[in-house]
């Protein structure tokens, strides 16, 4: 086979060839537009020549106390403007960021601190105390660096800890930070909820993250100046990607650092918002607000949505109400949202319950996804595309993380076969459009946050009245899902309701806490698998029988 004469004595260079990172939309918007106003946070108002200049501050600061390539940084912070600081800071000098779920345990923390082999963190003050925890239980030992939000309002406990902007000064905002050396360079770690072990390390690279924020703003129809209301917590897959799509854009940042109706309503009327993200739980709190906390909005409002679907009355409120929901689907492993339920104009015509069923549908690939498909995960074949038949979504394309840190099994079964496997059972309907019917990872997705039922389960475990338990999701009214307990007791034993409840709020975060405890056996094969597929319609009778669906009590 005769060589590609194109490839003849063209080669990369300097002039032709630079890796793709996100970092570079920041240096464009605040030299292009360095006085609009690229952060909005309470009183604070910060323009983009400060974004960034501070941005390198922190990139030089970290340089200086020996923050290399491949090093790590974590981050508990809220939706700050600090995090929004990290998300460039920290890559600028060639660290990588772990951004951590304000909502984990300290056990959690501590064995993501230790994994992740953090140098340094950098701490909301309100989340002191839980990384303090967090550090006790931990082998590594970072520096700890203290952000006072001007926002929080609760109490001030002196702590051992440097502060933020006295960090801050000693960088230089004149820094000249590093591109990554490869675009497959690390440029964030998050860890996701795992059905059996421990958490796993999701690496991804710059490349992914340039191409995904870009991707963000072709599918949710971001143009110049947009302006993005901060429900989406950052530390969730790096805000999927929103941190750099907003900088691409020359959009405005407005932070939130508490997801609440009556500043939600605020910001939207007062800083003009255009999108917004959130779990269906967002939209819920939002309508339900007294009508003395909402304001009137002059324009329609892109709210994009992912976890369970919206039942349509909510749906339909939100149009009422001025919101345009879409809904995504994605994966830590895929940077976030990297499916989109893309509208089509003469569906907007069809009756509200159709429109529903359409909206429920996870949709179609994002434009830098190169590969989204059904396939048995047996054969690798392709699934007929008839809404029924159920097979595994898989992916495959830029946006597809490295793989698992330090976990070489897991990315191997991970990626086997050529495909990114997501444990999500679905069906492709004719027109292309994927659908989830099931998770078989057993994931319990309960208001856009992950719970492990096995982590749920072990907890139960630990308790010596439980003979054998069994976690599910439960549809739920507020939350789209919680976990639903089923509990065969040992012999001899009795417990209630209230005790185990008590006892997994000792060994859980608060959201993992079950819902609903139902006492029964345990329904199992003939071999002794326990059969969750019966257990989940149980819950899902329980739910729709319940008053207002609130399944607060056993």
């Amino acid at each position: 086979m005769n060589a590609n004469p194109y490839n003849t004595d063209l080669d990369r260079n300097a002039a032709n060839h630079q890796p793709l990172t996100p970092l570079t939309f920041l240096e464009r918007a605040a030299s292009v537009f360095p006085n609009h106003t690229a952060i909005v946070h309470g009183a604070l108002r910060r323009n983009y020549a400060e974004f960034y200049a501070r941005s390198r501050q922190l990139a030089s600061a970290l340089t200086q106390h020996d923050i290399a390539r491949g090093d790590t940084v974590s981050a508990l912070l809220a939706n700050t403007p600090a995090m929004l600081e990290c998300h460039y800071g920290v890559p600028m000098c060639g660290g990588v960021l772990h951004s951590v779920n304000t909502r984990l345990d300290a056990s959690v923390i501590a064995f993501q601190l230790d994994h992740a082999r953090s140098k340094i963190v950098i701490v909301d003050r309100e989340f002191m105390p839980l990384m303090q925890e967090a550090l006790m239980l931990a082998a590594v030992t970072p520096l700890v660096i203290q952000y006072d939000d001007a926002e929080f309002t609760g109490a001030k406990m002196p702590v051992e800890a440097q502060d933020y902007e006295a960090f801050l000064s000693t960088g230089d905002p004149d820094f000249a930070w590093l591109m990554p050396e490869d675009e497959w360079d690390a440029i964030s770690i998050n860890y996701t909820s795992g059905t059996t072990g421990d958490p796993k390390g999701v690496v991804s690279h710059h490349r992914g993250a340039y191409l995904l924020a870009q991707g963000n703003a072709l599918t949710t129809s971001m143009a110049k100046h947009a302006v993005y209301l901060w429900t989406l917590p950052m530390f969730h897959c790096n805000g999927w990607c929103f941190p750099w799509t907003l900088s691409a854009i020359i959009g405005t940042h407005v932070c939130l650092r508490q997801v609440r109706a009556e500043p939600i309503w605020n910001a939207l009327a007062d800083e003009g918002v255009t999108h917004l993200c959130g779990a269906p739980i967002v939209m819920s709190l939002m309508i339900s607000a007294p009508a003395t906390e909402k304001r009137a909005i002059d324009r329609t409002v892109q709210f994009f949505t992912a976890a369970a679907p919206p039942p349509e009355k909510l749906l339909a409120e939100m149009k009422t109400a001025g919101f345009d929901v879409t809904h995504l689907y994605g994966l830590t492993e895929t940077y976030g949202p990297a499916v989109v339920n893309d509208w089509h104009r003469d569906w907007s015509d069809l009756p509200s319950a159709e429109q529903a069923a359409l909206k429920s549908r996870q949709g179609v690939r994002y434009l830098p996804l190169e590969g989204l498909d059904v396939l048995d995960p047996e054969t690798m074949a392709p699934v007929p595309r008839d809404g029924k038949t159920m097979g595994e979504v898989m992916f495959r394309g830029n946006v597809v993380m490295k793989g698992y840190f330090r976990n070489p099994k897991a990315t191997q079964e991970a990626f086997e076969g050529g495909w990114f496997h997501s444990g999500d059972l679905g069906v492709r309907h004719p027109d292309g459009y994927i659908q989830l019917k099931d998770r078989s990872k057993d994931i319990i997705i309960s208001g856009g946050e992950n719970i492990s039922s096995i982590e749920v389960e072990e907890a139960l475990y630990r308790h010596p009245a439980v003979e054998i338990t069994a976690v599910v999701a439960m549809p739920h009214d507020k939350w789209g899902e919680t976990p639903c307990a089923f509990v065969e007791l040992a012999a001899g034993q009795s417990v209630d309701a209230a005790t185990l409840r008590a006892w997994c709020k000792d060994q859980l975060a608060p959201y993992k806490v079950p819902g609903k405890f139902v006492f029964m056996p345990i329904p199992r094969t003939s071999t002794g698998k326990i059969q969750k597929f019966v257990l989940r319609e149980k819950a899902r009778e329980i739910a729709e029988n319940a008053d207002g669906g609130q399944m607060a009590s056993a």
